[in-house]
């Protein structure tokens, strides 16, 4: 089972707009290059579904995801599961808590997307992610 990369962001700093590009560089243990959140440990890559997107009305980039992915659902996975983004390798480390910033979109938004918000990833091998790219499921985790 494999889907697509429809959007990619970068977050040039915390609180900043999202910024669209078309491919980005992922390094491995640190994220991806010019993201605010490079460095971090188990947040270092944000992907939410298109699907999920569609269902709340949002547009990409709007809960400020990095990475917009249609065809895969990644929603509940367990840590540990490793995922194949473009050339990179990507570890998911959780499910993405929905924070307070999600009332500032819409009232009540928090609250609907619990347990939708996006899935948090980090760099296990680092390369190259473009739009169009393929993702899959490489190595399930154990919950």
């Amino acid at each position: 089972m494999s889907g697509r990369i429809h959007n990619l962001f970068i977050k040039p700093a915390h609180g900043q707009p999202m910024r669209a590009v078309q491919a980005v560089q992922a390094d491995g243990g640190q994220g991806l290059a010019g993201d605010a959140s490079y460095g971090r440990g188990k947040r270092q890559v944000l992907i939410i579904e298109q699907e999920t997107l569609r269902r709340f009305e949002l547009q990409p980039g709007q809960v400020r995801e990095n990475m917009v992915i249609g065809g895969l659902t990644l929603a509940d996975m367990p840590a540990g599961t490793r995922i194949q983004a473009g050339q990179a390798l990507l570890e998911i480390t959780g499910d993405c808590t929905p924070c307070n910033f999600l009332d500032d979109i819409r009232s009540g938004l928090q609250s609907e997307m619990e347990g939708q918000r996006g899935t948090l990833c980090r760099v296990v091998q680092g390369g190259p992610i473009r739009v169009g790219d393929a993702v899959q499921i490489v190595l399930a985790g154990q919950g």
